[in-house]
């Protein structure tokens, strides 16, 4: 009972310390979880400020768009009728006014829903010196007016800008808008409208508008007399009048100050940049409450915990010494569980390693075994789950008609048999033998076994022989075409070539001429690739250094996909081993692969190509894949891309046989190709090319 006893505390031991140190590490993550806040916030404030940027950006290009329209010759009327236009256009716009070069106010144009409410001396008083002063700046600078002094125009701001230069140098005159600027900031007040945020919005002189906080702005402008009560907030003010950006903490008394409660807070600001120079500034001051009061529930959520696992280890400590008097009774029963088990482990080791998949059932048609092969292609939950749980990527009627097969075995006592059938059992259709197999009843928990034989393997090792077989005839037949066929077109285009000349260019049979002579060019393109895919000659290799090579063929491409958009890109690792190849040849493997891969891709779109060494690869191959994020492959197509003549390009534009010699060049070199590719998602093929021998000697392969 002594020694019992010490892994119990051992255990409590360790868990103490673990919980101490869970305690220490939420101490420490403390300031990075503020850290985090800030982050958070500071991103909302950047996403809410870029909106009002733009904002103020459309004012100030509508601004430089009537100073452009000022300046256009034309009637006094017409002028105006352009003004009324762009005044009504935007309903932000309450006064626009156009001076001369003097400063002297030529046209002037009000908003008809706000009539003469906000036409008071201080507002154009405020208007024409904003005009005045942007005659003193380039063309093209924005000039902000002070707020309204006047009570209730707080919101109304006057924006103004020079009108083009004349000859000499001098602007011809300015344009200045009374804006309404309170829906500007609607991003803003969304960010703040939290309980435990505050906002503070200085203009571009430096002062709180009507959009901050009535607290903040109070504080705002008492910093001169008891800033130091609040020296947080009057750091803050400081930087925001530079049109710095970043975050500050303030303490929990400071908070309370400033109306947040008593709880630090987090203050994080941002400038907003105005066409010619001057910012305003936002801040959003929240208070971290909220994440206080999440750690300290963490905390007792974990003390709980503690708690809990302590009543437990004392709970374990009185099982383990009444475990021990139980021992010795146990010891039988466990020399006979482990000869069970080990017979169990036999049995499913043997069906394990049956290469068809094999399925046990109950006698409510209930999912009680399966070994590996099924096991890897079902769902994890599928064991104790009715029978289509097995299957639940096919449709209804095949699971209707398993469940008849079972059902059927075990009404009659003997087995029935689905014989090679195409079936969609796990996602993809393929063909397959179903065997229902009836046991004796003896056991419920397995009462009838499902054998599931996939043929998928077998049906494309036939595709693929039926594939080569077809290549071969092509092969002899392309021979025997090209050059039955290369002798006539090449009479043919001497005949037509001396035609042209003697009839020259400019003849009006000449075009058509020339239309015959490329078109013969064309054929004997097509039949010159016919007879290099006829010609199964040998092929010399030898060590091959992939990274120069792959750069070689980066470079081959640079033109084909500067002129598509699209990017290219070649990862290929330092240790990678030199491949037993043709350099000409693979580079031609690789060139067709990548130029039929940009082709497939729109402007914008990403080809990769990468080399590895697979893990699983136990015959000295190396993985070229070449991956792009273009339209895809039709599903239906999959199996013709390296047919010959297969293409799915326009009539003219391909021939159908660069994938077709590709597969040819790929065999001949002893490696293989694979294909995956989803329509509208992209392509990806890997070839797997074998690696130079040590000895570097030159071998042929055929």
């Amino acid at each position: 009972m002594r020694y019992a006893l010490v892994p119990v505390l051992l255990l409590f031991v360790a868990l103490t310390t673990v919980g101490v140190g869970v305690f220490t590490l939420l101490e420490r993550n403390r300031a990075a979880q503020w850290h985090q806040f800030a982050v958070e916030r500071q991103a909302q404030l950047d996403e809410a400020t870029r909106g009002v940027a733009e904002t103020l950006e459309d004012v100030a290009e509508d601004l430089r768009f009537a100073g452009e329209l000022m300046s256009q010759p034309g009637t006094l009327a017409e002028h105006r009728r352009e003004m009324r236009a762009l005044l009504e256009a935007v309903g932000q716009y309450k006064v626009l006014i156009a001076y001369d070069a003097s400063g002297k106010e030529w046209l002037r144009m009000l908003d008809r829903r706000m009539g003469k409410q906000v036409a008071r001396g201080p507002v154009l008083a405020q208007m024409a010196e904003a005009g005045r002063r942007a005659l003193l700046r380039p063309p093209g600078d924005v000039t902000l007016s002070p707020p309204m002094e006047d009570g209730g125009l707080d919101s109304l701001r006057v924006m103004a800008t020079a009108l083009p230069e004349d000859a000499q140098g001098r602007p011809e005159g300015a344009v200045a808008v009374l804006v309404d600027t309170t829906s500007f900031f609607t991003p803003l007040r969304i960010v703040t409208s939290d309980p435990d945020a505050r906002l503070l919005l200085l203009g571009a002189y430096g002062q709180p508008t009507s959009a901050s906080d009535a607290t903040l702005a109070d504080w705002f402008r008492r910093l001169e007399t008891e800033g130091a009560s609040v020296p947080g907030f009057a750091a803050l003010a400081a930087r925001m009048r530079e049109g710095e950006r970043g975050a500050l903490p303030l303490r929990a008394e400071e908070a309370e100050r400033l109306g947040l409660g008593r709880s630090e807070a987090i203050a994080v600001f941002t400038h907003i940049r105005v066409r010619g120079g001057s910012h305003w500034a936002a801040a959003t001051l929240v208070s971290t409450a909220t994440l206080r009061s999440h750690q300290q529930a963490l905390i007792w959520r974990l003390m709980a915990a503690a708690l809990l696992v302590a009543l437990f280890l004392v709970t374990f400590a009185v099982y383990v010494v009444l475990a021990q008097r139980r021992a010795a009774a146990l010891r039988e029963s466990r020399q006979h569980a482990d000869q069970l088990a080990h017979l169990h482990d036999k049995t499913q080791k043997i069906l394990d390693h049956i290469p068809s998949g094999v399925l046990a059932l109950t006698v409510d048609g209930r999912i009680s075994a399966v070994n590996q092969v099924l096991r890897e292609r079902m769902p994890p939950d599928a064991i104790g789950a009715p029978l289509e749980t097995a299957f639940p990527q096919a449709p209804a009627p095949v699971v209707s008609r398993i469940r008849a097969l079972v059902a059927a075995a075990a009404s009659e006592s003997r087995a029935h048999s689905i014989l090679g059938e195409t079936l969609v059992l796990f996602g993809d259709e393929g063909r397959f033998n179903l065997h229902a197999v009836p046991l004796e009843a003896r056991h419920p928990e397995v009462q009838t076994l499902l054998v599931v034989e996939d043929l998928s393997n077998v049906r494309a090792l036939e595709t693929q022989l039926l594939r080569a077989e077809k290549l071969a005839t092509v092969g002899v037949l392309a021979a025997g075409i090209a050059h039955e066929i290369g002798t006539p077109l090449g009479v043919v285009r001497g005949r037509a070539e001396y035609v042209l000349g003697k009839l020259g260019k400019e003849h009006p049979q000449g075009p058509g001429i020339a239309v015959i002579i490329e078109q013969i060019d064309r054929v004997s393109r097509t039949l010159r690739q016919l007879l290099d895919f006829s010609r199964l000659q040998p092929t010399a290799v030898r060590p091959v250094p992939l990274i120069s090579l792959l750069h070689d063929v980066q470079e081959l491409l640079r033109m084909e996909v500067e002129r598509r958009g699209v990017r290219f890109e070649v990862t290929v690792p330092e240790t990678l081993p030199p491949l037993a190849a043709d350099p000409d040849q693979l580079q031609q493997v690789l060139v067709n692969l990548a130029l039929n891969a940009c082709h497939a891709c729109g402007e914008g779109g990403q080809v990769t190509l990468s080399a590895a060494v697979p893990e699983a690869e136990p015959w000295g191959l190396v993985a070229l894949t070449l991956r792009d994020d273009g339209c895809g492959i039709p599903r239906e197509h999959l199996n013709q891309v390296f047919d010959p003549f297969f293409t799915t390009k326009k009539r003219g534009q391909g021939t159908g046989l660069g994938l077709t010699m590709v597969a040819h060049v790929v065999r001949n070199h002893g490696g293989r190709l694979e294909l995956e590719s989803e329509e509208g998602r992209g392509t990806c093929v890997t070839v797997l090319w074998p690696i130079a021998k040590p000895s570097g000697e030159e071998r042929y392969v055929g």
